[in-house]
């Protein structure tokens, strides 16, 4: 299995982006997918997850009414829709995937089995 998450890039306050996770290998209709970031001088931390069937999303507080996190499974793909950033959004963005997790441990990183290698996102005040 491999994810590929993209879609990074320079941004002013504000502003949007929509960042992709692309899987290989595997469906990722039959998995647990999150978003965690991880901003200079500072531990991952959880961002936003969409159970299996795409019928529950999850949300830190930092973002939710600002992000949104879908999936495509004809393109074996999710989103993370991301409005009104703001400079402390500024971050690595790494999206993860398991097929065995349990929905307690949805915000816990070490919940996940397989990472993408991240995309830099950088908000301009």
């Amino acid at each position: 299995v491999q994810l590929q998450a993209f879609g990074g890039g320079l941004v002013q306050a504000g502003g949007s982006l929509r960042l992709s996770c692309a899987a290989s290998g595997r469906p990722v209709s039959s998995s647990v997918v999150g978003w965690f970031r991880q901003a200079p001088g500072k531990e991952r931390e959880f961002v936003a997850a969409i159970s299996r069937n795409g019928g529950s999303t999850y949300y830190a507080d930092s973002v939710k009414g600002r992000f949104s996190i879908s999936r495509d499974n004809a393109k074996n793909t999710v989103y993370l829709r991301m409005n009104s950033l703001k400079p402390e959004d500024t971050a690595i963005y790494y999206c993860a995937a398991d097929w065995n997790l349990i929905t307690s441990r949805i915000t816990y990183e070490s919940s996940y089995d397989y990472w993408g290698q991240g995309t830099l996102v950088t908000v301009s005040s």
